[in-house]
């Protein structure tokens, strides 16, 4: 090939190069490992320092933001008319012999509950809420179109401290996909038409906590994973139609994490995670491979790279949290004995592992864990699991978020809305701390120049202007 015709190809392939590291298409990024490759970043910002634009998102969502081009698309629930909370009633006073005094002998018992009120359970049901989808300019924090994909009647009861938008969408430049858990899942072009909607019924949760596993997309595929207490299920809908492809039962309970398509050195997989992870042949629902993993939740999304995936489950009281390292090419049931860590397919194990809420981070062949609260840090060396360390911070709050990496930095974000920023590699060094005054359950979305953060009141866009 002469220069005359290289030159135009050198050129498309900078656009493309150049438009990709614009687009965030998806919860945790197009690779799924929270890894900004962009070079314009900032370092620090507050609430006076480094924000680009920040406007106020109506309504109630722990959804990240998606971006592609210079549309950003943050999903909404809008409390239309919703009754009070029912004030919790006091605690009768403790009985005489109930004190730590006590030396009757007798155990005491509680009092018991009173009966539950069924018209306050079912009040849910005579709510009205809003499901919305907007769409804000990138570069200015202008609104460009806003669409309300349903409004009316929740079709589960939720608890007091989440909402029924969760889930992050997804797009591929063409179609907006967004999925409200029990309530549907609807598909837009860029311009906010819609194009088809699916019900794909509802079920209740674990203590009306809610859905909160993410879509994912795949060539022509969307993959929806809805684990729940009745009837647990992951269905590949054709991404054109929203037409049924196939569709797998899972015995599963209510889960939280979002899939990942691991295109690794053997084969490409939809890894999806569980109380026993299983990955998927995104074409045919066939499983490839299942791990019993333990822990107490399924919340964390899996990471990986092109030999080995990195995959837990969270602890809780007194039920340690779990990881695992896992060979490309896996099959079958490939959990360890009870007396190994190790098998053929699993590289290593850590069955007593402070594995958090916020899923786990790969980088430069170390993984970072954040915990849930408490604010501590572990480190492992990703090749053989041996801990770097583990260090505790102060002050941190609650932690939802993933954490992610920029040039030999990383970031994680707390609940009350404080980024601790610190030194990558096997030292720990703590370098700064930046704080927006808003609270924060969903992950940051990364733009070539800018990163987005969805709190409660505000969507914000830091960059160096």
């Amino acid at each position: 090939m002469n220069l005359y015709f290289r030159f135009p190809a050198i050129i498309l392939t900078m656009v493309v190069i150049s438009s990709c590291t614009s687009n965030w298409p998806q919860f945790r990024g197009a690779e799924n490992n929270m890894i900004a490759k962009a070079k314009q970043l900032p370092q620090t910002w507050g609430e006076d320092a480094n924000i680009r634009w920040k406007t106020e998102i109506a309504g109630e969502s722990w959804a990240s933001p998606v971006v592609w081009g210079k549309k950003v698309f943050v999903a909404t629930v809008v409390p239309v008319k919703v009754a009070p909370a029912p004030e919790r009633q006091p605690r009768p006073p403790r009985r005489p012999g109930a004190a730590t005094g006590n030396t009757s002998g007798e155990r005491q018992q509680p009092p018991p509950r009173p009966p539950a009120d069924l018209e306050e359970e079912k009040q849910y049901l005579q709510d009205i809420y809003r499901w919305e989808v907007s769409c804000t300019d990138l570069e200015t924090g202008e609104e460009l179109w806003k669409k309300v994909a349903y409004e009316g009647n929740p079709r589960i009861k939720k608890h007091r401290a989440t909402n029924y938008a969760s889930e992050t969408p997804v797009t591929d430049g063409k179609r907006l996909y967004v999925y409200f858990g029990m309530t549907g899942l609807f598909c837009y072009d860029m311009e906010g038409e819609l194009l088809w909607q699916k019900d794909l019924d509802a079920f209740e949760t674990l203590n009306g906590w809610g859905t909160g596993s993410s879509p994912v997309l795949y060539r022509d595929k969307l993959f929806i994973q809805s684990d729940n207490e009745e009837q647990s299920f992951l269905v590949a809908l054709d991404a054109t139609t929203g037409e049924k492809v196939w569709r797998v039962e899972r015995q599963e309970k209510t889960n939280y994490s979002t899939p990942i398509i691991w295109k690794n050195i053997v084969r490409t997989e939809l890894v999806v995670g569980g109380k026993t992870a299983r990955a998927y042949d995104p074409e045919t629902g066939q499983v490839y491979w299942e791990l019993a993993m333990g822990g107490y939740y399924n919340i964390p999304s899996p990471v990986a790279n092109k030999e080995v995936l990195y995959m837990g489950n969270t602890e809780r009281r007194s039920t340690p949290g779990t990881l695992y390292c896992i060979r490309a090419g896996a099959e079958g049931d490939i959990t360890p004995d009870s007396t190994e860590q190790i098998s053929k397919d699993i590289v290593w194990s850590n069955t007593n592992c402070q594995t958090g809420n916020p899923s786990p981070l790969l980088y430069e062949n170390l993984l970072y864990l954040v915990s849930s609260r408490g604010g501590e840090i572990h480190c492992f060396d990703a090749t053989t699991g041996e801990k770097i360390y583990t260090e505790k911070l102060d002050k941190v709050a609650a932690c939802w978020s993933s954490p992610w990496a920029h040039e030999g930095r990383i970031y994680f974000t707390d609940e009350k809305g404080v980024t601790r920023v610190f030194k990558s590699g096997k030292e720990f060094e703590l370098l700064q701390e930046n704080v927006l005054e808003d609270r924060f359950w969903s992950s940051v979305a990364v733009t070539k120049d800018a990163y987005l953060l969805h709190g409660v009141e505000y969507l914000y866009c830091i960059a160096t202007d």
